[in-house]
């Protein structure tokens, strides 16, 4: 038995057994789907009991991954105390299927302000080739640590692919965060972008005082 199988008959087994979900009617036949990438499959397989705990545990859903069709399925049980847990638990899976760490995408589980927005590096500037590479690598800096000061700075979660951008956060602060990363993009420096980020912070900071 492959690792593909393990997941889907071992893990789907203890999911029953878990979640109680053969112990009498289900209150809905409602089922999210949420389509793995072939980037994420590994990332999945190491990962699964992490994501698997919570949604069962804290949760009261069954999930299973589908192989065949490449997605996890989450379905209510009648052990699920609110409905809108299934969708609580779909966001979660999908912030880890876009690149987010399971230990940052179950924020999503915990906290009912948090969202994710996606936008291509080209929906700012349109660029090409080499101009692309480059303003993608302006949105890292060296050894990350562009994207790590956004982060801290703006109280988000940001996730790099290709040219597709993730940001996980509150509103409030995602658009912090994409004002800063779209600077970046169009050629602000760095140190600019910092500059600019540390503003928001104090005027936020005084504003709480």
């Amino acid at each position: 038995m492959d690792v593909d199988d393990a997941v889907q008959s071992g893990q789907q087994k203890e999911t029953t057994e878990k979640c109680g979900a053969a112990k009498g009617p289900r209150k809905s036949n409602e089922m999210r789907k949420v389509f793995i990438p072939r980037t994420r499959k590994s990332a999945l397989k190491e990962q699964w009991m992490k994501i698997f705990t919570p949604v069962v545990e804290q949760l009261s859903l069954m999930i299973r991954y589908n192989v065949r069709q490449s997605q996890v399925e989450i379905k209510l049980t009648d052990a699920t105390p609110d409905s809108t847990y299934l969708q609580k638990a779909a966001d979660f899976v999908r912030a880890f299927a876009l690149g987010f760490e399971v230990e940052d995408a179950l924020a999503l589980i915990r906290l009912d302000d948090l969202f994710i927005e996606s936008f291509d590096v080209t929906d700012v500037k349109a660029l090409k080739g080499d101009h692309l590479s480059r303003a993608i690598g302006r949105l890292a800096g060296k050894g990350g640590r562009t994207k790590f000061t956004v982060e801290n700075t703006t109280k988000t979660r940001i996730v790099l692919q290709d040219s597709k951008i993730h940001i996980m956060g509150s509103y409030k602060y995602i658009q912090h965060a994409k004002r800063a990363l779209s600077h970046l993009i169009l050629g602000s420096p760095a140190s600019k972008v910092y500059g600019n980020l540390r503003s928001v912070a104090a005027n936020q900071n005084s504003q709480r005082m």
